[in-house]
């Protein structure tokens, strides 16, 4: 092996050309401690080196927003003087590796971020991905995943009010893992994270610092895995959510009193990340004594405690003559607050071991002026994926059809994975996840009116099949969610999960999507606030599918009006509204067919934004008891699931009873059910049919009694696991 390859740099993740650049820009050779640093503020993680210049296409203004890129988390106006925080994030490779710490970290750094805002935590979602259930490595990432989100949310009283799952064989190896939070705060509490006022001090709050989490943001989250992950366990956190319950009430606390000059999460890459991203944002100094770090771990070495990622911990910026102060509340909440640096005017970061200085680094060229490139993109010229393999004949009558796709564990009932969350913890969730088409929550007890409603979404084979379709089709996806009860959407976060940029084809999908993304945000009127991008989930098996996740937030006058998914009475009205063309390519039912597709239908935006208007309209308008999006599996899955929730049949007589029809999918459908006159009053509503009986009848194609379509979908997941 030549020497060059083992060259400190590489190890470290850094090209030739980067460690190069990193001398011109230092004067000097950088020393292993520098080095570290700077191999961690220039990972993908950190610089976003392959997607930032991308990521400008987005549009970031709107008339709620209050912060935006570049905040621990974005914040939209609720009015009464409140504010929403969200964001989601990914710990997909974390979790790939050591599920259970590696989802519930996940779960603690979101929450982080958005206390690191001002705003009190309310509700968590996630979004899931998973190779096939019959694959007992993907069981296992699976179950254990879910036990670590529910084991964090639960034990430090954050409601997981919704999320979704799904399973194909592109994240046998590479599973997905984005979770989302959503605080409320009042405007005037907000706080950002630029250091500021030359002479203040430096203070790490929460917990002891140890060598876990050691060099996540590059060992993990910037490389493609291997057959050798267990090997890189090391680098996966460890989560205490007690110690983070004890860390957000106190820094509420301090922020209440108008302690902090500013607050930030020691999230990925550690103190190396915060103190140089407080610098960079407050364009001052700082200066830090690693030896004051309150250790875990005895006679841990300078770098590791800069690039150490040890979970529940925060940094602030206080003045001198409210360190008391700050100190004195840290003690009541037994929350460790340890002084460990200052603010300088010299624009550098410099680290001291006691008396010795050991790292210094511009901090412009730690955060501000890191290498970025632009892609390459090349549209591929044949399949990326293989077909998926096939679970049904093709020849299956439409009874059959159904059964097999309410089975399918990527549309059968999550039961299994919310009933291991709390939902309601907290007081304001309305709806219980599985019962209306976003999460729900009262702003009664805080002082506002109505209510935010929150959902989560995306599709990666359909990205898979057509990028920048299938991108926006999770934008309005999201969209329809929250329009199914009533939600006008007021910010939107994402997280990009792909493959390696550094490939043609991949950057051709990230491309794409992100236009995708950009052009049905426009459409919609809807700004990005922030959000997370996560490369290089590829390994052995190959690239995931592209998955760009959407999380919206939207406003709502009145939570007592908002519909159910399920069928509400005997008698109703079903109908059918929405530019709806359904289509079989990218769909489920071609999925269990063995077939994956190469496009999708182009997409009316203005026409979808419309429908989006209207809906919002009607249900805000009350009197309309069931409102359920077509999603995976088309109609017919969707009027399974009403008639499941609703615990009632329907017959159905109003479709062309063909495959397409009834099977396929695209975006803009919604099932509503409700009084036939107030059906019928509904600006391009399609009356198909009415809700009774025992069964769930379509066309007298198929007839299906509900206990068995329950059956189908509640089961289906569970059995995976008998």
């Amino acid at each position: 092996m030549s020497a060059s390859a083992l060259a400190p740099h590489r190890e470290l993740g850094l090209t030739d050309s980067e460690y190069e650049a990193i001398r011109a820009r230092m004067g000097r050779e950088p020393n292993a401690l520098e080095l570290a640093v700077f191999s961690l503020m220039w990972s993908e993680h950190c610089a976003y080196k392959h997607s930032k210049k991308l990521l400008g296409k987005l549009p970031t203004e709107g008339p709620h927003l209050l912060m935006g890129p570049g905040e621990n988390a974005g914040v939209v106006d609720v009015g009464d003087g409140l504010a929403v925080a969200f964001k989601v994030e990914s710990h997909n490779h974390p979790s790939a590796v050591e599920p259970f710490q590696g989802a519930a970290t996940g779960v603690g750094g979101i929450l982080r971020d958005i206390f690191a805002v001002g705003a009190r935590p309310i509700a968590v979602l996630d979004s899931l991905r998973f190779g096939e259930l019959d694959s007992p490595r993907s069981r296992y990432l699976f179950d254990w995943a879910v036990k670590g989100i529910g084991h964090y949310g639960n034990s430090i009283g954050v409601p997981t009010v919704g999320g979704e799952v799904s399973f194909e064989p592109a994240y046998e190896h590479n599973c997905l893992v984005n979770a989302m939070c959503v605080g409320l705060a009042r405007k005037e509490r907000l706080i950002r994270s630029a250091a500021a006022g030359v002479g203040n001090v430096l203070v790490l709050l929460g917990a002891r610092t140890g060598r876990d989490g050691i060099g996540g943001a590059s060992v993990l989250a910037s490389a493609e895995l291997s057959d050798e992950d267990a090997s890189k366990r090391p680098s996966v956190q460890i989560g205490d959510p007690f110690e983070e319950s004890k860390l957000i009430e106190c820094c509420l606390e301090l922020l209440e009193r108008e302690t902090l000059a500013s607050l930030q999460d020691l999230g990925a890459a550690g103190l190396s990340s915060s103190s140089s991203e407080m610098a960079s944002k407050g364009e001052v100094g700082l200066d830090l004594d690693v030896a004051r770090v309150p250790l875990r771990e005895a006679e841990m070495e300078p770098f590791e405690i800069m690039i150490s990622e040890s979970q529940e911990r925060m940094l602030c910026v206080v003045e001198p003559e409210r360190l008391e102060e700050l100190l004195v509340v840290c003690d009541r909440w037994d929350v460790r607050a340890t002084p460990i640096g200052s603010v300088t005017d010299t624009r550098r970061l410099r680290v001291f071991d006691g008396d010795d200085l050991v790292g210094d680094m511009p901090v412009e060229a730690l955060v501000d002026d890191c290498p970025l490139y632009d892609l390459e993109p090349e549209r591929p010229s044949a399949p990326i994926y293989p077909d998926p393999p096939a679970r049904l004949a093709g020849d299956e009558g439409r009874e059959e059809t159904l059964m097999a796709l309410l089975g399918a564990p990527s549309i059968a009932s999550k039961r299994f994975v919310f009933e291991q969350y709390d939902p309601i913890v907290g007081s304001r969730t309305v709806r219980r996840p599985q019962a209306a088409d976003a999460a729900v929550l009262a702003l009664a007890n805080d002082g506002g009116n109505g209510a935010i409603a929150v959902s989560i979404d995306g599709n990666g084979r359909r990205v898979a099949c057509d990028p920048y379709t299938g991108a926006v089709e999770a934008v309005l996806e999201c969209a329809r969610n929250l329009a199914c009860v009533g939600a006008e959407p007021l910010g939107l976060t994402n997280c990009l999960n792909f493959g390696n940029p550094e490939k043609p084809h991949i950057a051709w999908q990230l491309t794409r999507s992100v236009e995708g993304l950009r052009d049905a945000c426009l459409a919609l009127g809807v700004p990005v606030v922030g959000g997370n991008v996560s490369l290089y989930n590829e390994g052995g098996g190959g690239p995931i599918y592209p998955t760009p996740i959407v999380g919206m937030v939207g406003s709502l006058p009145d939570p007592g009006s908002v519909p159910r998914i399920g069928f509400a009475q005997d008698g109703h009205a079903v109908a059918l509204v929405g530019p709806f063309e359904p289509a079989l390519d990218g769909s489920e039912l071609a999925k269990l067919r063995g077939r994956l597709g190469d496009s999708l239908p182009a997409v009316d935006l203005a026409a979808q934004a419309r429908a989006l208007a209207e809906l919002r309209k009607t249900v805000r308008g009350g009197g309309l008891p069931t409102a359920h999006d077509i999603s995976e599996g088309g109609l017919a899955v969707a009027l399974a699931e009403c008639c499941i929730e609703g615990g009632r049949g329907a017959s159905i007589d109003g479709l062309e009873a063909s495959d397409e029809a009834i099977f396929g999918e695209g975006p803009g459908g919604v099932v509503i059910a409700g009084p036939r006159e107030a059906v019928e009053a509904v600006a391009g509503a399609r009356v198909i049919g009415t809700v009774g009986g025992e069964a769930l009848e379509v066309n007298g194609a198929l007839s299906v009694p509900v206990v068995q379509l329950r059956d189908a979908y509640e089961g289906a997941i569970p059995a995976a696991f008998a």
